[in-house]
């Protein structure tokens, strides 16, 4: 599978300033180039190599391959929308071809094509990434942040981990109160989030205030306060997403069992929220705290499913009997027919787990029992 490793920059001032003039020129070539692409209706990269490449170099003075990455940049910004010109910001990321205009020397170096000829620079790196790096193939991107700091994006083929004997799954029901649950019992708690949530939109609501009739400069001011603090706290989920997918892979791979997962599409709409939860489930990444669960299986060889999670809250996983009247509250679950109580969220896991293991022993041609 394809990951991104991201790998930091250290420049002396001298080459960070080659760097930023190369990303400026790119940049601004892509702006004149994306004008010549949407008046012309041109959404295919041959034809527009074709009617633009060498303008494109003589008016630029962009090396040849920057030249064709250009291009391709160009036509795939066009493509995602041919009723609007696509737009390049000054310091827009650069993509770069490996082996042609970026190549790697050695553990700490690279040597990247700028408008003044080869620059080699050092990088850092962590553990993390050092040990996928021996698969980087493709493409990087140069990065240049607002702070100043530079990185580079590298695309790296990792080889999927060893498939490990799938009986069993791990089921994981995603839900408000409750983060994740895991069909063994195990509960992350999404209080932590809220309580991070309610931080950072009280800090925004009363920036936010602070702007009204106040002078243009301290209304900038705050705007960009507000802008911080909304990184602040993606970086804080994002995180916490990490920490809850490595451990719920982590129970899979060494219980020896796959993983099971609710398929996403259309959650916001089938499921009903009190007006009271509605900014704190929309504040809450589903699809990415399940994108981390299954790369991270996906590395580590374990065989994960996504599975249907129509009725599951309603099911019993001793039984299979299904009623709405078996989930009595947010947090319990009483089956009608025989009986089971249980938390109603780990019951739902249960129940997503068996129908993960139901859709692979299907394709092995078995049918595993509902219940065990």
């Amino acid at each position: 599978m394809n990951i991104t490793l991201q790998t930091q920059l250290l420049p002396d001032p001298e080459t960070a300033a080659k760097l930023k003039a190369t990303v400026e020129r790119f940049n601004e070539a892509a702006s004149w180039l994306a004008g010549v692409a949407f008046e012309r209706k041109i959404a295919n990269k041959f034809v527009l190599q074709k009617l633009c490449y060498a303008e494109l170099r003589e008016r630029f003075g962009l090396p040849a391959d920057t030249a064709i990455r250009c291009i391709a940049q160009v036509v795939e910004a066009y493509k995602r929308d041919k009723d609007k010109r696509p737009k390049f910001r000054k310091h827009a990321s650069v993509p770069f071809s490996m082996g042609k205009n970026i190549g790697f020397k050695g553990p700490d170096r690279v040597s990247i094509s700028t408008l003044k000829g080869r620059v080699v620079v050092p990088y850092v790196m962590g553990k993390y990434q050092a040990d996928r790096f021996g698969w980087s193939k493709g493409q990087c991107d140069l990065v240049l942040r607002k702070d100043g700091k530079w990185f580079l994006l590298v695309t790296v083929d990792v080889p999927d981990g060893t498939k490990l004997p799938t009986t069993d799954f791990l089921g994981v029901d995603l839900g408000v109160i409750h983060i994740a649950v895991d069909s063994d019992g195990q509960k992350h708690t999404s209080e932590k989030i809220e309580a991070k949530r309610v931080q950072y939109a009280t800090r925004r609501r009363t920036l936010g205030k602070a702007t009204r009739g106040a002078r243009r400069s301290k209304r900038r001011h705050c705007h960009k306060a507000i802008a911080r603090s909304k990184k602040r706290e993606a970086r804080y989920k994002r995180d916490l997403n990490h920490q809850i997918s490595k451990q719920l892979v982590a129970k899979a791979k060494d219980t020896g069992r796959g993983m099971g997962m609710e398929n996403l599409k259309g959650i916001r709409g089938r499921t009903q929220f009190r007006k009271r939860q509605r900014a704190r489930i929309s504040g809450w990444s589903f699809f990415q705290l399940r994108s981390f669960v299954e790369y991270k299986a996906t590395l580590a060889g374990v065989a994960f499913e996504g599975v249907d999670p129509r009725d599951s809250s309603r099911t019993c996983a001793e039984c299979g009997y299904c009623n709405k009247a078996n989930r009595k509250s947010q947090s319990d679950f009483e089956c009608g027919m025989c009986g089971h109580k249980a938390h109603a969220d780990v019951n739902s896991a249960r129940i997503l787990g068996f129908r993960a293991s139901a859709a692979v022993n299907r394709r092995m041609g078995s049918e595993p029992r509902l219940a065990g």
